[in-house]
């Protein structure tokens, strides 16, 4: 069960209490990401995820690994569109240490010139390495392709231009500026006691940022159905179709859950069984959902041979407008709740996940569903859900990117009768 209390200062400490954990894993979920930055600061809330770990005004980068490294631990962080998250692993004994040291790097950073740049260098580098692996790009791409003029439609990185060019003081100020208590949240799992952690956490806001708003954020345009293609030699053709789909708060996103597990979420999946089992068209073929507060979109994704990407699009597309049209089995629906249900469960036995689960249940809806209310929540998809979502979603336009040697006209003309 979990713990909540809202300090003062804005903070909200959110925790859970995992019997016969030995471990804990303590996070600090910030609620700005890569949408939230002024075009010319693209990429600044993964430079700042860079950079927090550089050292503070009190330790050294060197002085935080082996802090870490003394526990046994291990500390990590990401960032994604509309939130960045830090977190440490460690044991019991140890947690009040694993929340001052993030307190520590989220509310007194250094900024130093030497490490600015280092860490400039080294992200540039990561966006040439984004670009050459093509079959991570495609996903990138897609999105660019979906929302062209909207910052979800950029890439969590960055731009080589952007990175190139912003300054300490840019990153700084964009740091005072959304690093604030109120858009913050720490949470913590496994052998934890809540008390202990929200009086460490008190220690954690005295020296940070001033209380912010969180960011003001307008929703992007709906998806028209537009194509791209990045041709590129490579060896194998990599695609994504995206749909747009519901948000982080629509009711609807459970009944989403499972058209995207039956359509293509596992091993029994239609896509799967159509496009790799039956056809042998692709080694690797899905679906997933990014859903954010505003909007969001279904995806499909394979890799295929360039000269069987015509193919590929034409069973995809007949599998969408099969789905639409029928709708799903008794079966179906059921083995798809069920792994579901399953996998939430599985998943919740590493302490990481389960901070992670509440930290950003606790972040973007301002409160934590209990894993009984989620499962029943997914169990209480019905057949009909399932059928009126899928129609919403697979009869809607269809953006296509695709990354590889494939004839940009030609895919335009494969998917010309696919726009609703």
């Amino acid at each position: 069960m979990h713990q909540t209390t809202c300090l003062p200062s804005g903070l909200t400490v959110v925790t859970e209490r995992v019997a016969d954990a030995r471990s804990v894993a303590v996070g600090a979920w910030v609620g700005v990401g890569s949408r939230d930055e002024p075009e010319p600061l693209a990429g600044a809330s993964h430079f700042l995820e860079h950079l927090l770990f550089k050292g503070t005004a009190t330790r050294s980068a060197a002085d935080i690994a082996e802090a870490v490294d003394a526990m046994g631990g291990d500390m990590n962080a990401f960032t994604a569109r509309e939130h960045t998250g830090f977190h440490v692993r460690c044991l019991e004994d140890d947690a009040a240490d694993a929340v001052a040291i993030l307190g520590d790097i989220m509310t007194t950073p250094a900024f130093r010139d030497d490490e600015f740049e280092s860490e400039r260098a080294v992200i540039i580098e990561e966006i040439l390495e984004r670009n050459d692996e093509p079959a991570d790009w495609v996903h990138d791409l897609v999105l660019a392709t979906a929302w062209p003029d909207h910052p979800l439609g950029r890439d969590v990185l960055g731009e080589e231009s952007t990175v190139g060019t912003m300054s300490a003081v840019d990153v700084e100020s964009f740091f005072r500026a959304n690093y604030g208590p109120a858009n913050l949240v720490l949470a913590a799992a496994g052998a934890v006691h809540h008390d202990d952690i929200v009086r460490a956490a008190q220690q954690m806001v005295e020296a940070g940022p001033a209380g912010v708003d969180p960011p003001r954020r307008l929703p992007p345009a709906t998806p028209s159905g537009s194509v791209t293609v990045d041709r590129q030699d490579t060896e194998q053709a990599h695609l994504c179709v995206a749909m747009q789909a519901c948000d982080l708060f629509d009711h609807d996103r459970h009944a989403l859950a499972v058209v995207d597990q039956i359509l293509g979420g596992g091993l029994s999946s239609r896509l799967f069984q159509e496009v790799r089992e039956r056809r042998g068209l692709a080694y690797s073929v899905y679906t997933y959902r990014s859903l954010f507060v505003d909007s969001g979109v279904l995806v499909v994704s394979a890799g295929t041979a360039a000269n069987r990407i015509g193919e590929t699009l034409d069973v995809i597309g007949d599998e969408l407008e099969r789905f639409a049209a029928h709708g799903v089995t008794a079966r179906e629906l059921d083995i798809a709740r069920r792994h579901l249900v399953g996998s939430f469960a599985l998943g919740l036995e590493d302490t990481g996940a389960r901070m992670g689960r509440i930290a950003s249940a606790q972040l973007t809806y301002g409160s934590v569903e209990t894993v009984d209310e989620v499962t029943d929540r997914l169990r209480s998809v019905s057949g009909t859900d399932v059928e009126r979502v899928a129609r919403a979603i697979l009869t809607g336009p269809r953006t296509v990117a695709i990354v590889g040697p494939v004839d940009d006209e030609a895919v335009r003309a494969r998917v010309s009768g696919w726009a609703a």
